[in-house]
Order: C-alpha cells, then sequence, then structure tokens
C-alpha cells in the first residue's frame, strides 16, 4: 500500500482515514476498560503475593549469600550489609507492588486497543469477529504469563544468582574499598555534580524548544501524508496520541535529562576512585558536559559537534572503544539530509526481538531434545530431575548449550557475519534485538564463533566439544561416556574444555531471563509427554548408538531439506549406559 502523493489526495485519504480510526480506538477503549481492572486486579495481587511471600526469605538469603561471598572483601561486605541491602530490600517490595499496580493498569487497558487495531491488519480473516474478540481474553492469559515469569524470576532466578555469588571464587584478588581514594572521590562527585547538574540543565532547556517544533513538524507531515507510524495501523494510536501529548513528551524528555545530570555529574567520583586519581575525575567533570552535548545533538539530528571542549579522563583508553565511540558520534553524510520516508516499517531490515529468538531457540532445542529422547540420550531420569525442584543441568542447560553450538559451528563452516539462526534467518549486529542487555550474550556468542573458526576442529574434536557442552553438567556421565576420544594435545583439550564452559556460562546466565522458565517448563512438559507416548512409560533404556544416529549440523530446526548442500553432517557417538 503506498501514500497518496499530492496535498489533495493525501487530505481526502486522511478524511476517508478518520473515522475508521476514531471507531476503533473507541472499541479497543471500550475493552480496554472493562478489561482494565481485572487485569490490574489479576497482576497486583498475584505480583504482591509472592514478592512478601518470599520477601523474608530474600533478606536473609541475601545477607548470608553477602557474608559468604568469596569475592568480597570484609570492608566491603560490611558497607554492602549496612548502607547497600537495607535500602534495596525495604524498596523491593514497595517498587514491586507500584510496579505491578501501575503496569497492570496500563497493560489492561492499552492491549485491548493494541489487539483491536491488529486485528484489522491485510491477511487476517473475519476482521469484524476479530475486532471484538481480540484483547479480551488473550490479554487475561498474557496477565498470567507476567505473574509467572515474576515468580520464575523472584525463586529461580534470583536464587540462581545468589548462588554464583556464594560459590564463585576471586579471580586474582577479592573486591575491597580503597579507603585512601574515597575522600578525593567524593569530593569529585560533589563537584561534578554542582557543575554539571545546572550546565546539563541549561543546555535541556535550550534544546527543549527545537525539539518540541521539530516533533511537531514530523508528526504532522506523516499525519497528512499517511507515511512513517501512521501507514500502520497498529502505530495510529501511539502516532496519533503523540501529537497531542508530544508537549508532555518534550517535557518529560527536559525533566529527564535534568535528573541524569545528577547521576552525569556523580560518575565523576567513580572515575576518580577507579583511576585513583582525583585529577582525572575532575577531567570527566568537564568532559561530562561534551558527552551530553553530543549525545542530545546527535538524537536532534542537530549539527555534529560541541562548544565543550572534551579531554581525556581514562589513562588507557582501548584504541577500538574510541574508534567504535566516535563513530556512533559522528554521525555520517546521509544524517545530514532530511530523513527519507519509508512506505511502510515492514520494508525496512527486519529486526529480530529478543522473545523471538528465544522460542526459536527454544523451539530447536525441542527438535533436538525430541531426537535425543528416542535415541535414549534424554532419560526418564532427566525428566524427573528436571521436574523437580533441583534440576537437571543436562536438560537446563546442556541441552540449550547444544543447540547454541550447533548454530555457532554452521555458521563458522559458512563464514557467516553473525550468527545463523534457520534457512533464511541470520542474527547480525545490524538486524540484532536494540536491547542492550542482548549484547552480553551475543557479543560472546561472536566471539567463540570466531575461536571456533580459528581453531578449525576436526570431527572427533567437534564430537568431544559437544560432549563437554551437552553433558558438562553431570560429572558421572561425563565420565562414564564415550563419545569420541579426547585430543591427545593437552592444549587442545584445555582449549575445548574452556569453551565449552564459556558457552554452558553464557547459557546459565540466559536461563535467568525472564521468560527463560516459562518455555524450559514447556520444553521439559513436550519432552516428557514424547518419552510417554513412544515408550509407553516414563523410564526407559539407553541405546549404546544413541548420539551416533543423532545428526545436528546439518539443520538447526533438527530436519531441514538439502539446504544448500554444505554443512557436514555432525555425529555424535556412543554414550554407554550409566
Amino acid at each position: 500500500m503506498e501514500p497518496p502523493a499530492g496535498f489533495c489526495p493525501s487530505l481526502w485519504s486522511f478524511i476517508r482515514f478518520l473515522p475508521f480510526f476514531i471507531g476503533l480506538l473507541i472499541l479497543g477503549s471500550i475493552k480496554g476498560v472493562l478489561f482494565c481492572p481485572l487485569i490490574c486486579l489479576i497482576m497486583t495481587i498475584g505480583n504482591s503475593t509472592i514478592i512478601l511471600g518470599l520477601w523474608i526469605v530474600h533478606v536473609v538469603w541475601t545477607y548470608y549469600c553477602v557474608v559468604r561471598a568469596k569475592q568480597l572483601g570484609p570492608l566491603l561486605k560490611l558497607v554492602i550489609c549496612l548502607c547497600v541491602l537495607p535500602v534495596l530490600l525495604i524498596s523491593w517490595p514497595l517498587v514491586g507492588i507500584v510496579g505491578s499496580i501501575v503496569g497492570g493498569a496500563a497493560f489492561g487497558f492499552l492491549s485491548p486497543i493494541f489487539a483491536t487495531f491488529e486485528a484489522v491488519e491485510e491477511g487476517k480473516d473475519d476482521k469484524l469477529f476479530h475486532c471484538f474478540i481480540d484483547g479480551t481474553w488473550s490479554t487475561v492469559e498474557k496477565s498470567c504469563m507476567v505473574v509467572r515469569d515474576v515468580r520464575d524470576v523472584c525463586f529461580h532466578s534470583y536464587f540462581s544468582i545468589m548462588d554464583d555469588l556464594r560459590q564463585k571464587g576471586p579471580p586474582n584478588a577479592k573486591y575491597e574499598i580503597r579507603l585512601l581514594y574515597l575522600p578525593g572521590a567524593f569530593i569529585a562527585a560533589v563537584i561534578g555534580i554542582m557543575v554539571d547538574v545546572p550546565i546539563i540543565s541549561f543546555v535541556a532547556l535550550f534544546k527543549g524548544p527545537y525539539m518540541l517544533f521539530k516533533g511537531w513538524h514530523r508528526l504532522f507531515h506523516d499525519l497528512i501524508g499517511r507515511e512513517g507510524p501512521f501507514l500502520e495501523t497498529i502505530c495510529v494510536p501511539f502516532a496519533g496520541l503523540a501529537i497531542l501529548l508530544w508537549p508532555l513528551a518534550v517535557a518529560g524528555a527536559v525533566l529527564a535529562s535534568m535528573g541524569a545530570s545528577f547521576f552525569l555529574g556523580a560518575y565523576a567520583g567513580v572515575v576518580a576512585y577507579q583511576e585513583s586519581s582525583f585529577f582525572l575525575g575532575l577531567l570527566y567533570v568537564v568532559a561530562a558536559l561534551a558527552i551530553f552535548d553530543e549525545y542530545s545533538n546527535d538524537i536532534l539530528d542537530m549539527p555534529e559537534g560541541t562548544c565543550f571542549p572534551r579531554p581525556q579522563y581514562r589513562k588507557k583508553v582501548d584504541s577500538s572503544k574510541r574508534t567504535s565511540h566516535s563513530s556512533s558520534i559522528s554521525r555520517p553524510s546521509s544524517f545530514r539530509k532530511a530523513p527519507s520516508r519509508t512506505p511502510s516499517m515492514k520494508n525496512n531490515i527486519a529486526e529480530l526481538k529478543s522473545f523471538e529468538l528465544l522460542d526459536a531457540l527454544f523451539k530447536e532445542c525441542c527438535c533436538v531434545g525430541e531426537k535425543m529422547v528416542s535415541e535414549g540420550i534424554i532419560t526418564g531420569k532427566d525428566m524427573e530431575e528436571a521436574k523437580s525442584g533441583n534440576g537437571n543441568r543436562v536438560i537446563s542447560i546442556g541441552l540449550p548449550a547444544y543447540c547454541l553450538l550447533q548454530g555457532l559451528l554452521r555458521s563458522a563452516k559458512g563464514n557467516s557475519m553473525g550468527i545463523v539462526i534457520s534457512d533464511d534467518t541470520e542474527l547480525t549486529t545490524t538486524n540484532r534485538p536494540r536491547e542492550k542487555f542482548f549484547e552480553w550474550f551475543l557479543n560472546p556468542l561472536l566471539i567463540i564463533k570466531e575461536q571456533i573458526k580459528a581453531e578449525n576442529l576436526s570431527d572427533s574434536e567437534e564430537d568431544y566439544l559437544c560432549k563437554l557442552v551437552l553433558l558438562g553438567g553431570d560429572a558421572e556421565r561425563l565420565k562414564k561416556s564415550s563419545i569420541g576420544p579426547a585430543p591427545e594435545s593437552e592444549f587442545k583439550r584445555a582449549e575445548l574444555d574452556a569453551l565449552a564452559r564459556r558457552l554452558q556460562g553464557i547459557t546459565k546466565s540466559m536461563s535467568r531471563f525472564p521468560t527463560f522458565k516459562r518455555r524450559f517448563d514447556d520444553l521439559v512438559k513436550t519432552l516428557s509427554d514424547d518419552l510417554a507416548e513412544k515408550h509407553g512409560g516414563p523410564t526407559m533404556t539407553r541405546s549404546k548408538s544413541a548420539f551416533a544416529r543423532l545428526v545436528s549440523l546439518k539443520s538447526l530446526k533438527g530436519a531441514r531439506a538439502n539446504g544448500s548442500g554444505q554443512g557436514s553432517q555432525h555425529v555424535v557417538r556412543d554414550v554407554e549406559n550409566s
């Protein structure tokens, strides 16, 4: 659907669209008003019960883990226990309950509205029926899923993080407070607040009117021409309300800049402490002004550069970081031109979502897991342990890490710039999810892929690496397995062991993601049902040639048809009965 060209056609298109939009907005608002109290009640009661019910346990266990932490020094533990933990533990129930109330009300009202607009998108049948039905029961189900995810975070993710804090030993030395540099850091932080807060606030107030009129100009241009956000039906509520509420958005941005200026200035104390230099902390106070000015210019598409000096406030700066930072601030010449309008956001490069990637990972885990169940690699005992509170590392950590390894191996063999997820999907740095935390997982995986490519592993070495990744959490089964011989070189074995540990560590960090536990429970249920259906019971014996019949690299989905003809099959060998 192309937007009309010319003023008169654009105005007529807007007039015809306006009643349609108002009708959908009224219908969605009615559903939102009806379901908002119910959704708010479900999320508030569910989340508050979980938070308050586990609060005493969280208090006791947090103090215990901090006291027993091997990486923290005595003085740092004292400061954390007396100053940091009381604030966090007291504010957590308040923030959680208030957030549940506000979030439940907003979700209960907005979700039916968005679902109403989604019901009339192109390619959907019986649009009138879905306009009334969509966003009703599905909103109730999603609210229950939110409560379940909160439970998983408060129970599964919390205790996993605390166990790592308690059990992990010091890498080289303990973290400790250096008392000698605290006075200088405190003075630098005070100076930073006194200097940066008023100047940054003035800059934000000065650029506020520019942001207001430029935003209105862009929104009205899209409104008349049915371009940008006004072309996509699902985005129309946001885009229409943005025109009316844009002054509030500008005021919020200015206030947020003023609030952020406090932390920017106070960070001078951190710099002074980290660099063990009061002078470098003062240099940061000046550099923070330039950083904010350049960043705001970049956001508002204003001429690049700054009138503030930007001295170097770090003793050692990685050249790659300096280059990437300068490239992010210095925009290409195309940014100086007026931004071009695309007829549809769907025509842009598809940006993958973190939830979609997580769904793809568990879909692959399900395919590979069903093969392992049919071959006897995953047994009824594994299922029972996975369902219990103790868990099973072979399924919870080993299986997802094993599937990630297959994608890395195939990407390395295919000289992919990113990570090949499926036949038509490749995860790269350009289409990755924009959430900052996703970089914590993507960047290490890309590094592991390059290391695998540089190692040029043989088939037997790949077999050994897969064994370590899949069974590394079960020491007994790892010792009794005969899945490929270990490399003769001790150096090669150490490298493969390090790769396996890193991949399992990344997977363990991913398992703390809010929706991971829910998807993992669904995976265990699917594999358990498959085990019972194929073998008529919860237990089975493992075949000696189980791994030999498991083909992994040929397909990320488990059964890819022919594909490119490349990608040699990856065969993992026998596991003996333990």
